[in-house]
């Protein structure tokens, strides 16, 4: 990016640019993920499910369960330390809300 502005006459540092990363990207990336889910919803064959996944965070294991579409696209996700029936009817709320 500090590549092709410097091309156009505009000098920036690579500080810059990461700051507006940090700042606009996650608001690009959620604009571009619900144009993307809302193309899927279109369609009659739209489905998602929920996935659990054992991870490690700093040596204790969590569990992030996911909600996936048909596509692999990740709609919602949450971290529990807990593996039972109130985290997995939180994520459905969660996204049965949102979706």
């Amino acid at each position: 990016m500090e590549d092709l502005l410097r091309e156009r006459g505009i000098d920036i540092s690579y500080a810059t640019v990461r700051f507006w990363w940090n700042r606009f990207g996650p608001t690009f990336a959620a604009e571009i993920r619900k144009r993307r889910v809302q193309q899927l919803r279109a369609h009659s064959n739209w489905q998602w499910h929920l996935e659990e996944v054992f991870v490690k965070i700093n040596g204790e294991t969590h569990y992030l369960w996911r909600a996936v579409d048909h596509k692999g696209e990740v709609l919602e996700s949450y971290v529990t330390k807990r593996w039972d029936r109130k985290a997995a009817l939180k994520l459905l709320r969660k996204t049965t809300k949102r979706f």
